[in-house]
C-alpha cells in the first residue's frame, strides 16, 4: 500500500458522498464500493450511515455480505457510522425482521436508540485517540452500544450511553462526523488503514 490508502465507502444506501468528501480531504483516495469485484480492490472500507435494515438487505440482493464477512474476518479495516455501526455488531438488541449483520466488533447495539428522527441532535464528545478536543457529533436516530465484550474497547460516551467502539481493525461510532466539517475521525481511520497496510 502506498502513503495514500484506496478506501471505499459501502455506496448501496445512505450518506455516501460526504464519507468520500471526507476521506479525501485526510488524504485518501475514495471511491464507492457497490459489487464484490470492487471490495477487492480496497484497503479500508467506510459502512455509512443510512437505514441499516435496507443496507443488510441490498447487501445480501448485491451479493455483497458474505464477500464483506470474509473481508473484516481477515482483518481489513473498516469504520461503520449509525447504521454502520449497526452492521458492524456482532449482535443486534431488537432486529428488524431479516435483518442481518456483516459484524467484526463484540457488541450488542440498540437501533434508533437516542430516538425518532425528530429528536436529533447535535453533541460535543470526547473520542479517546482524537487530539484537539472533543469532535461535533450529530445523531440521527442514532443507535447506542448496549454493552461489549473483552475484545471490544470503548473509546466514547455520551449521556452514560457507549457511542463508539474499536476492535482491532474495527472503529464504529453512533454519530456521523461526516457531517460537520470535522474531518478528524475520518483521519483517525485513514491511520488505521495505513498502519494495517
Amino acid at each position: 500500500m502506498s502513503d495514500t490508502p484506496v478506501i471505499g465507502v459501502l455506496a448501496l444506501q445512505g450518506d455516501v458522498r460526504e464519507h468520500l468528501i471526507a476521506l479525501a480531504s485526510a488524504d485518501a483516495l475514495a471511491r464507492p464500493v457497490r459489487r464484490p469485484e470492487e471490495l477487492a480492490e480496497i484497503d479500508g472500507l467506510v459502512v455509512p450511515g443510512g437505514e441499516s435494515t435496507t443496507m443488510s438487505k441490498l447487501a445480501a440482493l448485491f451479493g455483497m455480505l458474505e464477500p464483506l464477512r470474509e473481508r473484516v474476518a481477515a482483518g481489513m479495516p473498516v469504520y461503520g457510522t449509525c447504521a454502520g455501526m449497526i452492521l458492524l455488531a456482532d449482535k443486534i438488541l431488537d432486529p428488524r425482521s431479516g435483518q442481518e449483520t456483516i459484524g467484526g466488533i463484540d457488541m450488542i447495539v440498540r437501533r434508533n436508540a437516542f430516538g425518532r428522527q425528530n429528536e436529533s441532535f447535535e453533541a460535543a464528545v470526547e473520542v479517546a485517540g482524537i487530539d484537539g478536543g472533543p469532535v461535533e457529533g450529530v445523531f440521527i436516530r442514532a443507535p447506542w452500544v448496549e454493552s461489549v465484550g473483552a475484545p471490544a474497547r470503548v473509546i466514547a460516551e455520551h449521556g452514560g450511553h457507549i457511542v463508539a467502539v474499536r476492535q482491532g481493525n474495527a472503529l464504529a461510532t453512533s454519530f456521523h462526523p461526516e457531517l460537520t466539517g470535522d474531518h478528524r475521525l475520518h483521519a483517525y481511520f485513514v491511520d488505521m488503514v495505513r498502519a494495517s497496510g
